[in-house]
C-alpha cells in the first residue's frame, strides 16, 4: 500500500539555481517514511518506547528530473520487503504525476544498546498488513 504526504519546496531546500539540493531526496525520503509509520499506527515515537530503533543501513537514490522552489511534491512511500533484522522501504518524489525520484533505504533494527535485534512481531504485523494491503490492491 502507499502511503502519500505532499510537501511544498521551500526555498530554503534550493542550490543558488533555484533547484533542489540533491542530498534533500534523502531527507525527503525521512520524511515520507515518518508520515508512513504515523499513518499505520506505528509512530517512530512508539517504537522509540518499546525499545526499537531502526537507523538507515544502506541508501539508493535515482535522480530522473529536478524539483525547483514552490513546487508541490508527492511523497510516496510504501514497504517493499522485510526480514528477521531489516525493512526495505521505497519511496518516489513526484510532481503531478512526473516521477523526479525514486530510490529505497533499508532499516535496520536495533535495541536500545545498539545491537542488531530481531524484528518484534508487533512490527512484523504491519509490515504484513502493508504488503497484504499492496497485494490486494
Amino acid at each position: 500500500m502507499y502511503y502519500d504526504m505532499q510537501y511544498r519546496v521551500p526555498y530554503a531546500d534550493t542550490d543558488q539555481m533555484g533547484v533542489v539540493y540533491y542530498a534533500n531526496y534523502l531527507e525527503y525520503f525521512e520524511r515520507g517514511r515518518t508520515e508512513m509509520f504515523r499513518q499505520i499506527g506505528m509512530p517512530y515515537s512508539l517504537m522509540e518506547e518499546k525499545g526499537l530503533y531502526l537507523p538507515v543501513s544502506e541508501a539508493h537514490c535515482k535522480y530522473v528530473n529536478s524539483a525547483r522552489y514552490d513546487d508541490l511534491l508527492t511523497f510516496r512511500t510504501w514497504i517493499d520487503e522485510y526480514s528477521r533484522v531489516k525493512v526495505r522501504i521505497n519511496a518516489d518524489i513526484l510532481r503531478g504525476d512526473e516521477l523526479l525520484v525514486c530510490g529505497y533505504v533499508v532499516l535496520a533494527c536495533v535495541n536500545k544498546e545498539f545491537k542488531i535485534t530481531r524484528m518484534p512481531l508487533w512490527l512484523t504485523e504491519y509490515c504484513d498488513k502493508c504488503l497484504r494491503q499492496e497485494k490486494e490492491a
